[in-house]
Parts: structure tokens; C-alpha cells; sequence
């Protein structure tokens, strides 16, 4: 088999257990108003089911150059306009914590003003500012930025979820003031059992590998994939493209357990 670089595509989002659960705990925290702390292991799923839940893609196509676009508004009932999701610098200090939320802050409740969802008095009577804050890498954050964070909690009276490693949740618990107002924790999960078949059989038929599906979606391949993977989202989505990339290659017909090992071999860094 030869080397050649992997094909671009776009990737839908596939909609897990794991997502839904994540959606289910930030309206929670959103309507309590209420601190909620998400941790899990690299690539299971976190940063993707917090751009998917907030619309973000949509939402940075519209607030200014982004690396992630697509086109199109969010829908009317997705609620897109409240939420606010915040990924700090590497090197980051209160001060900069500060700015960054509050430029965000302003430039989405500017968003839902303009927007002319709000013509409609009758349906929309005014625009409302956001009532939660997600933030994605919380681990990069120091003590004293932390606090800034709690500061802005307490004083708009909205929700906020940290999103981090797994020891996220043990860091924080030292400190009182803000551990106190901990009101939710969820742990995000490796993708496992049926769901993990289900998303495997997903990204079969959006890399355009109908066929395949047919002809050897065979018990071996899909353990051979989870094994590989480990049910780690981010792997998979890896994997699909190394995968392709053999089959196209090689102008092979299906996936076999063969190509999903030559694949696997490819993915020299961040395996499980």
C-alpha cells in the first residue's frame, strides 16, 4: 500500500448520547444559573458538542473571520443568541479574561438587537443578553482568572460551564468561593457499545463509502475500528480519513480489517 496525503471533507456533526447529555446539562445550568464543570479525556467529543450547542460555527461567521465556518443562520428556535462560548489564550491574565468575555458578550447581544428576528414585536417583544457563558480549555486558566470568571457569575447572574481535563473538577474544589457555587459536574465519555457502531456507520456513509457499508460492515471491521479508537471520537474521525485515503489509493473496494490496521499504523500521534 502507498502514502499519499488524506482528502479534505466537510464533517457533519453526528448527534451521540453523549452530545445530547451535554446539551441536557448546559440548559440546566443555564436555568438555575448554576456553575457546571465538564470533564473529559482528549477527543472524546467535548470542544465539538460545545460548538455544535451554541451554533458557534454560525455565530463566528457572523461576528468575524473564523477558522471553522458554515453558511447559513442558526434557526429561529435554537436559542444560538444566549450563549457565549469563551476559549482563553495559552497566556491569559484577568485583566485579558475579562475583555475577551465582554467583547464576546456585547458583539452576540449586539447580534440578536440587529437581527431581524426582533422586526416581529409580537413575536419577539426585545432581544435578551446572553444568559449563559461556556468556556472550552478552563485548564489554561490560573487562580486569579478563575475568579474573574466567578466575578462576572455573580454579578450578570447567568450560567457558566468550565470545560477541562479530567481533574478539572479536583483543582477547583480547593477553592472555596468558587467550588461553593458548583452546582452541576458531568464527565463526557468515550463513545462505547451501539453508539459507537452508530457513529461508525455514520461517517461510513458521509466519506461516501455506501458501498462498503454493504459489502463488509462485518462485526470484525467495526471491532477492528474500536479497538483502534477506543471510542474516541476525535480518533475516529482520524481514522475515516486515513481510511479513505487507503481505499482510494489502493482503488481497494471495501473496508476490511486490513485496511482499517494499515490505517490505524497512520495515527502516530494521540492514539489511545
Amino acid at each position: 500500500m502507498t502514502a499519499n496525503q488524506p482528502t479534505s471533507r466537510p464533517t457533519e456533526f453526528i448527534v451521540t448520547r453523549e452530545h445530547r447529555r451535554f446539551a441536557e446539562f448546559c440548559d440546566a445550568c443555564r436555568q438555575a444559573r448554576y456553575i457546571g464543570l465538564c470533564y473529559g479525556l482528549p477527543g472524546v467529543g467535548k470542544t465539538m458538542s460545545a460548538r455544535e450547542y451554541t451554533h458557534w460555527d454560525e455565530l463566528e461567521a457572523l461576528l468575524g473571520p473564523a477558522p471553522h465556518r458554515r453558511s447559513g443562520l442558526p434557526p429561529r428556535d435554537s436559542g444560538p443568541w444566549q450563549t457565549v462560548l469563551f476559549t482563553p489564550e495559552v497566556v491569559n491574565t484577568p485583566r485579558s479574561v475579562a475583555r475577551d468575555v465582554d467583547n464576546l458578550w456585547g458583539r452576540v447581544f449586539g447580534l440578536a438587537a440587529g437581527s431581524s428576528w426582533y422586526a416581529d414585536r409580537a413575536v419577539n417583544p426585545e432581544p435578551r443578553p446572553p444568559t449563559l457563558v461556556i468556556v472550552d480549555e478552563a485548564d489554561r486558566l490560573k487562580t486569579a482568572s478563575l475568579e474573574q470568571l466567578r466575578d462576572l457569575y455573580d454579578r450578570r447572574h447567568i450560567g457558566l460551564v468550565l470545560i477541562g481535563m479530567p481533574g478539572l473538577q479536583k483543582r477547583l474544589a480547593r477553592y472555596a468561593q468558587l467550588s461553593s457555587r458548583v452546582g452541576f459536574v458531568h464527565q463526557f465519555q468515550p463513545l462505547s457499545g451501539r453508539e459507537l457502531q452508530n457513529v461508525i456507520e455514520s461517517r461510513w456513509v458521509q466519506l461516501g463509502l455506501d458501498s462498503a457499508v454493504q459489502e463488509s460492515a462485518t462485526a470484525d471491521v467495526v471491532n477492528a475500528i474500536a479497538r483502534a479508537t477506543g471510542g474516541n471520537f476525535r480518533l475516529v474521525q482520524r481514522l475515516f480519513v486515513e481510511i479513505e485515503r487507503v481505499l482510494t489509493v489502493n482503488g481497494l473496494p471495501s473496508v476490511t480489517t486490513e485496511v482499517v490496521a494499515f490505517a490505524r499504523e497512520s495515527l502516530v500521534i494521540g492514539t489511545p
